[in-house]
């Protein structure tokens, strides 16, 4: 498997592959955002509109694929105020069901850390649903417990459930230039890797 930095054009053209695998990870249960059941083209609409934020820098998309199976995925959310350069959100990392257990979601996440260190991004955070298979996956990659936050959104099922807020420093410089170039260099410095199957 690989894992590769996608543009805009990228992101449309993996549309069905990533709207496919957003519907896998609601039906499965994952608390990203989304009631259940979720169509395809519900999905695909949302990616759509991430292709927005891919061409306007504002977020940063990486994708595992298996062949040209879309398996996976997480993106940095990065922020625009210039008090805030320094530091990225990690948003809606998702693994095929099929391939969980296999080292995907550890590569995607150490892959956007990386990306992040290389463009001298130093602080990353995310929130996630309290008790998640996730949640293990942050705590064993060295991720920061910062508190949790009750009732704080609704799972698939529309039951409310509580969400942990974590932060991890990353090496590298603070980034000094405008929101753009930093957004410019996330992945820039980390070619295509290898994803342990």
């Amino acid at each position: 498997m690989n894992v590769d930095r996608v543009d805009e054009h990228e992101v449309t053209a993996l549309l069905d592959g990533l709207a496919a695998l957003l519907t896998d990870t609601v039906a499965g249960g994952a608390s990203v955002g989304f009631l259940a059941p979720l169509t395809h083209a519900q999905a695909a609409n949302w990616w759509r509109g991430r292709a927005a934020g891919v061409a306007a820098g504002r977020l940063a998309v990486w994708v595992a694929r298996d062949g040209h199976r879309v398996t996976g995925t997480v993106s940095l959310a990065l922020p625009d105020k210039p008090n805030s350069r320094h530091r990225a959100e990690l948003v809606k990392l998702m693994v095929s069901r099929a391939v969980r257990g296999r080292g995907v979601g550890r590569r995607l996440l150490a892959t956007a850390e990386e990306a992040a260190a290389a463009a001298g991004i130093t602080l990353l955070h995310l929130d996630t649903e309290t008790g998640s298979p996730a949640e293990h996956l942050y705590r064993s990659a060295g991720w920061t417990r910062a508190g949790t936050i009750p009732d704080y959104a609704a799972d698939p099922r529309g039951e409310l459930r509580p969400t942990t807020l974590y932060f991890k420093r990353v090496a590298g410089q603070v980034a000094e230039d405008a929101a753009g170039q930093v957004a410019g260099q996330v992945g820039e410095h980390t070619g295509p890797s290898a994803v342990a199957g």
